[in-house]
């Protein structure tokens, strides 16, 4: 029982554990723009990549704050309409970084691939953020579970927001 307590204790407290409120500086970090439908992947203190998006084809479908990653899954299964993963006409492409926006399981909102490259760049989507296949599994390769994801409109730039999110250290 106190054993327990303690590893509960310490998971929560310590600067590594992945589901605090901020990231460590230097982890990980996504930041998805809405404006500009732009993901950008922050690591090692640095703005690592900058990809092309799509986001929620209305400005409320695709929630915005801080978020986490809680699962990941290659090739997905579609459920809505029973396509399994790796099917050409699966919408969520080959991979699937889902987080818990809206208090949901990781399940409901997500980062994706798309059988459908030429909605990249536009607001057309349920909620989800859509990248072209080749992109989304780069990024997969490079996110662990816990890393966080930065969901906003904005007219501030990458480093800007990395930094006031503490993604980024200031030197």
């Amino acid at each position: 029982m106190i054993r327990s307590i303690f590893l509960s204790l310490v998971m929560v407290l310590s600067p590594l554990w992945p589901f605090g409120e901020n990231p460590t500086p230097g982890a990980p970090f996504i930041i998805i723009n809405k404006q500009s439908n732009q993901l950008a992947f922050v690591d090692n203190n640095q703005i690592e990549q900058i990809y092309p998006v799509a986001t929620g084809a209305t400005n409320s479908l695709t929630p915005e704050g801080l978020h986490t990653v809680l699962i990941k899954a290659v090739d997905p299964y579609y459920r809505k309409k029973n396509i399994p993963g790796g099917d050409q006409n699966n919408p969520l492409g080959s991979r699937w970084i889902g987080f818990d926006a809206e208090d949901t399981d990781g399940r409901t909102y997500g980062i994706h691939g798309t059988n459908r490259p030429d909605s990249i760049g536009k607001n057309v989507s349920a909620g989800c953020i859509r990248m072209q296949n080749k992109s989304v599994e780069q990024l997969f390769a490079k996110v662990p579970i816990g890393t966080k994801v930065l969901i906003v409109t904005s007219e501030k730039d990458f480093w800007t927001l990395a930094v006031a999110y503490n993604a980024i250290k200031k030197s």
